[in-house]
Formats: structure tokens, C-alpha cells, sequence
């Protein structure tokens, strides 16, 4: 079942509603306190974990891929582990299609499997609050746009965790189209001074197979919708309707029906992303297409040196 985030969850100022949830936030704040943490010892795996403290769209998926770019042109054998979740196939699929993926329920599990057909290196997608793994290099992922919502953790808003934990981290990046950066990174030093900071920014790659003269439907269900149109408007796209779908969201008949008709009455084009075009019947979206896209590090070397650096950790 794909649920959408509550809408209050990205107000800038915090909801009566919000309020009313403190409580349970506390509650399971108190609770996450005393879970006895089991850290597992070093394995000669590296491993690189691609997490978030918002819960949703941050990138992490965009920039695994991107680590594992960089670890394969120096020769690296690198590979993706991912939780198993039976709704994020398309993320999956789009892992899969970039390199080698391990999946199993439990990441730990998949880490060791990695390790024995002799990996050098596992890039996780997801997985910051496993306590059961002590990582080597930990990445926190952010988008400009949502940032941190209303800046209180589930339920009362879309945190996994305090943004004060921020002093517990060495690295973050930052994603999506150079929004708000002056004021986020105020926000970060303010928590850390001495953090890390990468900035991405998407960049559309197959754009030469569109006509820019023409109007766009543009529908996703992914978790930084936004950011996907922001994109497509920084390049020109005349976006006419854009829909969002919960993240993951899983299409039916009814829906790209509905898609197609309101279509045909703007006469507008169809665009989607990647993800979400691996998650539709591939017999009825003769119309849909999909555009590809990658995300570009602003500082790539700063990045490289920090994957590379072996005495890095954490």
C-alpha cells in the first residue's frame, strides 16, 4: 500500500496538528533511546551507506549510482546493497540496471554475500538507522527543496530522526537544483561547523529526443516530484500539468487511462521518470515517455577524495 506524506509534514511553520503529534514524536524518541544498539565488527568489505533523515525523496538512489560510477572507472569492484521491500521494485530495477545488486531482509546479510564473491566495496541504498551495522563512510542525503519540513520527527513531521543529530555525522549532501543552499547551509553549520558538504544537481541526459516546442503532462510518483519538475522547467520544458502519485506508487489501468484522456484534452506530451516507467505495463504506455537523468557532483574530486580516503570513516 503506497501512502502519501501528510502535506502539513512540509510546512515551514509547524501545524496545530503537528502539535498535537509532539507527544508520540517524544514517545518514540524515548523509545529509539533505550534500543540496545549490536554494531557488527569491520568486515573486510567497505561498505558506504547512502541514507537520509527526511523521510522521503533525498537522492540516495541518484547518488549510489553516482559512487558507484566514480568506484568503477578506478578499477574498483563495487556493488549496491538494499534492504528487500516488495514495493520498491523499480528502485531495484534501476540499481540493477547501473551494476551488481544484493538484496535480502536483512542488509547484513547482503553485505556478507557481497563480501564472499569478492566485492571491494558495498554502497548501501538506505539503511542510516541500522544500528547492526557500523559503516565505514556515511553520506546524509537532504533535498533543497523539502529540506526538513517542518523540522519535527515522525509522526508530527517527516524526520526520522532529531536534525540536532547532525553533530553525530562528517558528511552530507545536498540535491536537486541548487534551491535554498544559502540558507540550509547556514542551518548545518550552525548544528556542525566542521560537517562535510556535496552539493548534486540533475541534469536531464536523452533531452535531444524531446521537442521543447511542445506542451508536457508530466506525472511521477517518486519522492522529490518537484525537483523533477523544477528540473524539466529549468530546461525549457513548457510543463502545462504535472501530477504527483505517492512514492513507489503503484499504477493501475484506471490511472494511466486517466493520464492519457487528460493528455489528449491539453494536447500536451507525456513525460515520467525512469523509475516510474519501470513501474507501469509496458502494453499501454505507447504515448508515455521517459526521461533520464543524472545527478552531477558540483565538487566531484571533494567526493572522490572522501570515498577513497581509506583512514575515512563515518
Amino acid at each position: 500500500m503506497n501512502l502519501k506524506k501528510p502535506k502539513f509534514w512540509d510546512f515551514k511553520k509547524p501545524s496545530i496538528l503537528a502539535y498535537l503529534l509532539l507527544p508520540i514524536s517524544y514517545l518514540f524518541k524515548l523509545i529509539r533511546l533505550f534500543k540496545i544498539e549490536s554494531n557488527i565488527k569491520k568486515s573486510k568489505i567497505k561498505t558506504i551507506c547512502v541514507g537520509n533523515i527526511y523521510l522521503g525523496g533525498t537522492g540516495k538512489t541518484s547518488l549510489s549510482i553516482k559512487i558507484n560510477e566514480i568506484l568503477t572507472e578506478k578499477k574498483i569492484k563495487s556493488c549496491f546493497v538494499k534492504k528487500f521491500y516488495s514495493t520498491q521494485f523499480d528502485e531495484q530495477k534501476l540499481l540493477e540496471s547501473r551494476g551488481k545488486l544484493f538484496t535480502s531482509s536483512k542488509r547484513i546479510d547482503a553485505i556478507n554475500i557481497a563480501e564472499n564473491e569478492g566485492y571491494d566495496v558495498a554502497i548501501l541504498d538506505d539503511g542510516l538507522q541500522d544500528s547492526s551495522i557500523n559503516y565505514d563512510l556515511r553520506f546524509v542525503c537532504f533535498n533543497n527543496i523539502n529540506w526538513i519540513g517542518n523540522g519535527f520527527t515522525i509522526p508530527a513531521g517527516p524526520l526520522r530522526e532529531s536534525i540536532n543529530n547532525l553533530k553525530n555525522y562528517k558528511h552530507i549532501f545536498l540535491n536537486g537544483n541548487l534551491e535554498n543552499l544559502d540558507n540550509i547551509k547556514k542551518h548545518i553549520y550552525k548544528i556542525n561547523p566542521n560537517i562535510n558538504l556535496y552539493i548534486g544537481k540533475y541534469i536531464p541526459l536523452d533531452i535531444e529526443k524531446f521537442n521543447k516546442d511542445k506542451n508536457y503532462l508530466v506525472f511521477s510518483g517518486i519522492g522529490n516530484h518537484q525537483t523533477f519538475i523544477s528540473m524539466l522547467r529549468e530546461y525549457k520544458f513548457n510543463v502545462v500539468k504535472d501530477i504527483e502519485f505517492p512514492d513507489h506508487y503503484k499504477y493501475n489501468n484506471f490511472d494511466i487511462n486517466k493520464i492519457q484522456k487528460l493528455s489528449d484534452n491539453l494536447n500536451c506530451q507525456i513525460i515520467t521518470t525512469e523509475k516510474d516507467y519501470l513501474r507501469l505495463d509496458k502494453e499501454k504506455i505507447h504515448n508515455i515517455n521517459f526521461i533520464k537523468s543524472e545527478l552531477k557532483i558540483l565538487d566531484e574530486e571533494k567526493l572522490i577524495s572522501t570515498i577513497l580516503n581509506k583512514n575515512e570513516n563515518n
